[in-house]
């Protein structure tokens, strides 16, 4: 039973690949991998399988109906954000620009990070801003912070609390 399981299983992944992957003039391949799917849920038996078999013939034929032109309309609205050509050097140069841009934002973030440092010890200066409101909402954010600490430290120890396995 679980060599079938596994083989229907593998078959509905292959399905689910090719559809995202290849789009448009694959989907004669894709009913047809639906239809074997189908076919072994039906040699399985059972009432379930035949309404899964149904199931599968139905979402085939939606694709095989639909999903080519569902492909070229979300390619069509999206064409601004797509670099020609594709190819891997494509998205190497794509990748590059991504951590250098993000590598040229660190000097914002770490003044916008100082600001708000001084911020926060402006307002612990002042005696007036303290009340009970905001010391209590302090107080409950260093708990709460503390233990997303303690959690994660548990996790990593493999959920023990007393120590690591050694």
């Amino acid at each position: 039973m679980a060599s079938r399981f596994q083989h229907f299983q593998t078959k509905t992944i292959q399905v689910s690949r090719l559809a995202t992957k290849n789009g448009g003039p694959y989907y004669k391949e894709l009913k047809e991998r639906a239809i074997q799917v189908s076919q072994l849920v039906t040699k399985n038996g059972g009432p379930y399988c035949r309404e899964l078999m149904e199931r599968a013939i139905q979402v085939s034929q939606s694709v095989t109906k639909n999903g080519g032109s569902y492909y070229r309309e979300l390619m069509e609205r999206n064409k601004t954000y797509i670099k020609e050509p594709s190819s891997v050097e494509t998205c190497q140069l794509l990748a590059k620009q991504l951590f250098y841009t993000r590598l040229a934002s660190i000097p914002r973030r770490y003044e916008a990070f100082w600001k708000e440092l001084d911020s926060l010890k402006e307002f612990l200066k002042t005696k007036e801003a303290w009340n009970i409101e905001n010391a209590s909402m302090a107080a409950l954010i260093g708990v709460e912070c503390y233990a997303w600490f303690f959690g994660g430290e548990i996790i990593g120890r493999g959920f023990t609390i007393t120590g690591y396995h050694v």
